[in-house]
């Protein structure tokens, strides 16, 4: 089968690029090196669209939040990731989270599916001379293909740091001292309507005297070291390190992965607060899998080597046991400074039979990614179509994110972003500020219900 289109890289814009594509009868080739003998830093395994940071898709609000907006529009244009989410997903309160096991069986078990798609476990070293390609390696692109990007684009791939947070055993979690609870119960209906108990976060307290012993033991812990060409890379501040957010001061963690507001501790309940009171700090665990054996430290991604982060996170209070299924880890990602090399269409301004997506556009998160995966194989089917393309109108989540990788964004310095409401057109400024996210939904969702028959 000869393809009409070239799809390098099989995660979650890779694998979503060739859904849209395939399941309008496009011939699609999909290489992924995995499996074909290659690995990247931080992959575990060899299947398609595998999370290897956190499992958590975020927020699935659609009224007022701009990634559960994603969510919504996603699954309006029939997204393979959202679908396979569905299938994998695991209570996480008002969050989106799955197995990651079970989603990335789901993915690629429907790709094998299509008749028109071809799966290919290869390298591939040189970027196409010719052929209708999208470029979905995301931001552990292989060396030799990297530098095939470089000589094509005459500019250097911009780079930064992106760390993995541990996950522990349930059994091995000190429940006595933990307690289960989602921040001001936020997320028990969903909760319940998953299978879930309304609590779906493990909670682990802290006092003032734990907490400010944890925060030096942090600083203290020996860091993976810096090779010479790693020494100026910044970090993407939604990957932060937990070590680095602590080096910023002593009250930092507790105003962000930490903050203990929302969170009654019931094991210090008294006749004058029965439900407990607020701890000093806290650190949280959401569920990994379906089976709720595995729990993700939120926010503890770490560059602590491997037996300081073992050391160091069993100081924690109901951790003092604990086992790690995995440990965190450290791995340089690269982008492409996108609103200077690629047209509004994605394409590569020197080369436009290329597209890129995904997180090598500079785009942050899996949903994102594979938003923007979703719609180079839009955008791609349009062209064999012989039709022109329509784009998402700016005011919905999808086009406010295509907007800023194409265009929008300030390009002398211009860095990973998740989807965020800041990416939209204000609305009216009648708008009261209580309800203005609201107003960006409600608008979102009516602009592109005039936007699907174009893509139909």
């Amino acid at each position: 089968m000869k393809e009409q289109v070239h799809i390098i890289g099989g995660g979650m814009a890779g694998s979503e690029a060739a859904w849209q594509l395939a399941r309008r009868g496009v011939r699609v080739r999909l290489s992924e090196m995995r499996g074909g003998g290659d690995r990247t830093a931080a992959h575990n395994g060899d299947g398609l669209a595998e999370l290897v940071c956190s499992n958590s898709f975020r927020s699935d609000d659609d009224e007022k939040n701009a990634v559960g907006l994603l969510h919504y529009e996603m699954r309006q244009c029939d997204s393979l990731l959202m679908r396979a989410a569905e299938q994998a997903r695991v209570p996480a309160g008002s969050a989106l989270a799955v197995d990651r096991d079970v989603f990335s069986a789901e993915v690629e078990a429907a790709l094998r599916a299509q008749p028109t798609l071809e799966i290919v476990r290869e390298r591939v070293d040189v970027l196409p001379g010719d052929g209708l390609t999208i470029v979905a390696t995301g931001p552990l692109t292989a060396p030799a293909l990297a530098a095939s990007i470089g000589a094509a684009t005459g500019a250097d791939s911009l780079a930064f740091f992106d760390a993995i947070a541990p996950i522990v055993y349930r059994d091995s979690i000190d429940m006595d001292v933990a307690w289960m609870a989602s921040r001001w119960d936020k997320g028990a209906e969903a909760s319940l309507a998953m299978g879930g108990d309304g609590r779906d976060y493990i909670n682990c307290p802290m006092s003032k005297a734990q907490y400010q012993a944890f925060w030096e033991e942090l600083l203290a812990g020996e860091k993976t070291e810096f090779k010479e060409w790693e020494a100026s890379t910044p970090y993407f501040d939604g990957c932060m390190p937990v070590e680095v957010m602590a080096a910023r001061g002593v009250e930092t963690l507790r105003f962000g992965p930490m903050k203990p507001v929302g969170l009654d501790n019931p094991h210090w309940a008294t006749p004058e607060h029965p439900n407990g009171r607020w701890p000093y700090a806290v650190v949280q665990l959401r569920q990994d899998n379906k089976l709720g054996t595995l729990w993700n430290m939120v926010g503890f991604q770490t560059k602590l080597k491997h037996a300081e982060q073992v050391r160091v996170f069993r100081t924690i209070p109901g951790l003092e046991n604990a086992e790690f299924a995995r440990l965190g880890g450290l791995h340089r990602n690269t982008f492409l400074n996108s609103p200077t090399l690629l047209d509004r269409q994605l394409r590569l301004k020197c080369a436009p039979h290329i597209r890129f997506a995904g997180q090598i556009t500079g785009c942050e998160g899996y949903v994102e990614s594979g938003a923007v995966g979703l719609l180079a194989g839009l955008m791609t089917a349009a062209q064999i179509a012989g039709t022109d393309w329509m784009a998402p109108p700016r005011t919905t989540a999808l086009g406010a994110l295509l907007s800023h990788i194409t265009g929008d964004a300030e390009a002398d310095s211009y860095q990973p972003m998740n989807v965020n409401f800041g990416l939209f057109p204000p609305p009216a400024a009648d708008v009261k500020k209580k309800v203005r996210k609201e107003a960006y939904t409600q608008r979102a969702k009516a602009d592109l219900g005039g936007w699907l028959p174009a893509i139909a």
